[in-house]
């Protein structure tokens, strides 16, 4: 059973940054792609980033680029996303997010099978 357990929401004021991580298990982390997505309210899923294995593939909306940076530390299973330069449109529920399927690195919200809970990240003003 695979599990994500993603930390690191919060409140944070535009300008300013936030670190989320979301801890992987139940499965090899080998092979296999990583990603984060998010979801404001009345809005659907949108893709924010995803790397690659084992970290120098990766892809990123083009509304985070320059801000926001994914990594991942294979030695703990853990991905991470930098937020940088916040701003309140980036307010949503942040998602980790795996695929069934190694070897690839989607962005479509359909292409990942695996989920964690969200964690809430508030942008103000």
């Amino acid at each position: 059973q695979v599990q994500l357990v993603e930390s690191g929401g919060g409140l944070a004021q535009a300008g300013g940054s936030l670190r989320l991580s979301c801890a992987a298990s139940g499965r090899t982390f080998v092979g296999y792609a990583m990603a984060w997505f998010r979801q404001a309210p009345g809005k659907e899923r949108e893709f924010v980033a995803a790397i690659g294995w084992p970290g120098g593939n990766f892809a990123e909306a083009n509304s985070v680029k320059g801000r926001f940076t994914i990594s991942r530390d294979n030695t703990r299973n853990t991905v991470y996303l930098q937020m940088n330069s916040l701003k309140p449109e980036d307010t949503a529920v942040y998602y980790c997010a795996t695929p069934r399927r190694s070897g690839i690195v989607p962005t479509a919200t359909l292409a990942y099978d695996y989920w964690g809970q969200g964690t809430q990240v508030t942008v103000s003003s």
